[in-house]
Order: C-alpha cells, then sequence, then structure tokens
C-alpha cells in the first residue's frame, strides 16, 4: 500500500529523496497502466519516463485536490494518448493502428503465448474506443474507483459508468465471436 502522506512530507522537506520515494511507489502500477495503453515495452518506458519528468518538473503544482496517485495516473494517461495520436497522424486510419498494436502484443512478452484466451483479451481492450480503453484498464487493472477516474479523466462518474459498462460488453462480444 503506498503511503501518500508520507511521500508529500519527504517531497516537501527533501524533494530529491520524495521523488526517490516517489518514482519507488508508483513505478510499476504506472508502467503496467502505461503498458496496457501502449502495448510496447519500449514504448511504455518511454512515456513512463515522460510521466516521471513532468511529475517531477509539476510537483510544486500539485494541489491537493485529488490523491497524488490519481494526479500521476492523469499525466500518464496524458502522455499515453500523446503518443497514441502521434501515431495516429503517422497512420493512415484507426483501423491501422489497432492492426500495429495488436500486432505488438503478439510479438511481445506481455502475454504468455500458449493463453490464447489471454491474447483475445487483450486485443479486444484494444479494439476499444479509446476512452472506453482508459477506463476500462483504469477500473478493471488498476482497481480505481469511479470518483477516482472521473478526476484523472475530468469526467462524469456516471459517464465512466456506462462506459465501463459498454467496454465489458464489447469484450465479451470480441472474444465469444473469435
Amino acid at each position: 500500500m503506498i503511503n501518500e502522506d508520507k511521500i508529500r512530507k519527504a517531497c516537501s522537506s527533501d524533494r530529491e529523496r520524495g521523488f526517490r520515494l516517489l518514482v519507488d511507489s508508483f513505478q510499476e502500477p504506472i508502467y503496467n497502466y502505461i503498458r496496457r495503453m501502449v502495448v510496447s515495452h519500449e514504448d511504455a518506458e518511454d512515456v513512463l519516463q515522460e510521466v516521471f519528468i513532468r511529475v517531477f518538473r509539476h510537483l510544486d503544482q500539485f494541489r491537493n485536490e485529488s490523491s497524488l496517485s490519481t494526479w500521476i495516473y492523469r499525466i500518464a494517461t496524458n502522455e499515453c494518448l500523446r503518443l497514441l495520436n502521434s501515431r495516429k497522424e503517422e497512420v493512415i486510419s484507426a483501423e491501422d493502428v489497432q492492426e500495429e498494436l495488436m500486432s505488438k502484443l503478439k510479438a511481445s512478452d506481455y502475454v504468455d503465448y500458449e493463453d490464447e484466451l489471454a491474447v483475445k483479451f487483450q486485443e479486444a481492450i484494444l479494439t476499444l474506443p479509446e476512452k472506453q480503453r482508459i477506463v476500462f484498464n483504469l477500473r478493471y487493472y488498476d482497481e480505481l474507483e469511479y470518483e477516482d477516474i472521473a478526476r484523472v479523466l475530468d469526467s462524469k462518474v456516471e459517464t465512466l459508468k456506462v462506459n465501463y459498462h459498454y467496454a465489458k460488453d464489447k469484450i465479451k462480444e470480441y472474444i465469444l465471436n473469435r
């Protein structure tokens, strides 16, 4: 369990030590979240580095209006979207982006090759519209409460619940029909 109060106190007394504690505490869950969004390890590492650079640069601007983890997830989400949107500009269509991500998934060490259902599950997640994919990942994998996801995405809880419901339905449909 991450002790955010301890991290905040450490950051206010010794910025570098506090930041190191912050990175040690959040690196793994944020990397896993990013990896599910961008799929490739190399891209996830790059995005993770950008996230912590932004956190370090703007730590003094954190206003405690949400939890520290919510703030970091929001930065991670924005960085993932920045990367994915830059890829959309490079690739002709959304289908091409989706196909590229799926091929990376199959070629990566992200899942056990023998677990076909896990691959289908990840492919299904990648077919979701961007917002549904983000909501699904934050709720299903990261187990964030809807209120926290609402702060991350600056959205209404009811909207997120609908997005999550639709995402689950689309994932089920994808798995059953493939």
